[in-house]
C-alpha cells in the first residue's frame, strides 16, 4: 500500500531532521538527560518508520497483499511514532515532565502494531 511506504518515507526523513537538529542545534541549549530523551525519540521514529516501510512492501499484490491485520499494524506504528516520540520530543523541548505519562500509549500501540504484523504473517502461512 502506497500510503505506509509514504508514511514510512517521511518519518524516516523527519527522524534524520530531527536527530541532525537534535545533534547541532539542541547539543549546547538541552541537559544530557534530556539529549538523550531525544536521541530516543528519534531512534524509535527511525525503528518503525523502516517498519512501516516493510508493511507497505508486503502489501504488494506479489507478497501478502491487502490485509487488515498489516493496516493495523500500519496504523498502530504510525500512532506509536506520533504518541511515543512526540511525547519525548515535547518533553526535551519543554521539561512538562507529564508528557512522559503520555509515552507508554505510544509504545503500547507499537508492541500492538507488531502484534498484528504477528498476525498479519500468521495468516499469509495458512
Amino acid at each position: 500500500m502506497p500510503f505506509f511506504i509514504i508514511a514510512g518515507a517521511v518519518n524516516g526523513a523527519i527522524a534524520v531532521a530531527l536527530g541532525a537538529f537534535g545533534a547541532h542545534a539542541l547539543a549546547d541549549r538541552l541537559s544530557a538527560h534530556y539529549l538523550d530523551v531525544w536521541e530516543k525519540a528519534v531512534h524509535y521514529q527511525m525503528f518503525h518508520a523502516i517498519a512501516l516501510l516493510a508493511i507497505g512492501i508486503l502489501m504488494s499484490p506479489a507478497l501478502f497483499g491487502s490485509s487488515n491485520a498489516l493496516s493495523w499494524a500500519g496504523y498502530l506504528l504510525l500512532v506509536g511514532i506520533i504518541i511515543f516520540s512526540g511525547s519525548l520530543y515535547v518533553l526535551s523541548l519543554s521539561g512538562i515532565g507529564i508528557l512522559g505519562a503520555i509515552t507508554p500509549i505510544g509504545g503500547v500501540a507499537f508492541i500492538a502494531g507488531w502484534i498484528m504484523l504477528i498476525v498479519a504473517a500468521s495468516k499469509f502461512g495458512n
